[in-house]
C-alpha cells in the first residue's frame, strides 16, 4: 500500500502544478522584483507622481498578471517570463517610504540590490523621454531616496519615464501631484507601451541593448 500511496501523492502534486501556470518559475534560483514608484489612494492614482504604477499597471495588463496580493506593504503579482520569477510591485507605503517595501519584499523572496528595476517619474527629462541606468543619486526623487537609504546605497536598475518640468509659476511639489492634462492624456498611452517594452528588453537582453533602444531621443 506505500508505493500506492506515495504514487497518488505524486500524481495529486502534478495535478497542483499543472493547475498554476508559473509553477515552473519557482525554485529555479532566478528572480526579478519590479517596483513601480506612487502614492497609494484615490487621490494620488491620476497624478504624474504615480507613472511608475501606470507602467506596472500596463505590464500587469499586457500580461494578465493581477498585481492585488498585499505583501511587505506593497500590492504584487507574479509573472512567469522565460523561466524567471518576476514580480510586479507596487509600494502602498506613500512614496518617501518606498524603501521599507522594497527592502521587505526582497528579503520576502531571497533578492537582492542586482535583481530590482524600479520604475519612476522623472522630472528632468521631457515628457516621454525613458532613461535607463544601473546607479547614481536620487536626484530629488524621494521614493528612490527611501530605496537607496534601505539597501544601503547598493546599485540597481532603474527605469525613469520623463514628465518635463513644470510651467514657470507652478512649484514642482504641486506639479507632480497634479493629474495629467489633457494634452499629455493624449499621448500617455504610447508612453506607456514603450516604457512596459523597455522593461522586457531589459529582462530579455541586458541594461547595454536596452540602453542602446531607449535612451535616445523619442
Amino acid at each position: 500500500m506505500q508505493p500506492l500511496k506515495r504514487r497518488r501523492r505524486r500524481r495529486r502534486r502534478r495535478r497542483r502544478r499543472r493547475r498554476s501556470p508559473d509553477w515552473a518559475c519557482y525554485g529555479i534560483g532566478s528572480l526579478k522584483l519590479i517596483v513601480g514608484l506612487g502614492n497609494p489612494g484615490k487621490r494620488y492614482e491620476r497624478t504624474r507622481h504615480n507613472l511608475g504604477f501606470f507602467v506596472i499597471d500596463r505590464l500587469a495588463d499586457q500580461n494578465d498578471v493581477a498585481v492585488k496580493k498585499r505583501l511587505c506593504s506593497a500590492l504584487v503579482g507574479d509573472w512567469c517570463f522565460g523561466g524567471e520569477q518576476i514580480i510586479l510591485a507596487k509600494p502602498q507605503t506613500f512614496m518617501n517610504r518606498s524603501g521599507t517595501a522594497v527592502d521587505g519584499l526582497l528579503r520576502e523572496y531571497g533578492g537582492s540590490a542586482k535583481d530590482l528595476m524600479v520604475v519612476y517619474d522623472d522630472l528632468d527629462l521631457a515628457f516621454g523621454r525613458i532613461r535607463i541606468r544601473t546607479g547614481g543619486s536620487a536626484a530629488g526623487h524621494r521614493g528612490v531616496l527611501s530605496i537607496l537609504e534601505s539597501l544601503t546605497g547598493a546599485s540597481f536598475y532603474r527605469i525613469r519615464v520623463g514628465i518635463g518640468r513644470p510651467p514657470a509659476g507652478i512649484d514642482a511639489v504641486d506639479y507632480v501631484l497634479e493629474p495629467f492634462g489633457s494634452d499629455e492624456m493624449s499621448e500617455l498611452n504610447e508612453i506607456l507601451d514603450r516604457a512596459a517594452e523597455s522593461v522586457v528588453c531589459l529582462l530579455r537582453h541586458g541594461p547595454q541593448r536596452a540602453m542602446e533602444l531607449y535612451n535616445r531621443a523619442r
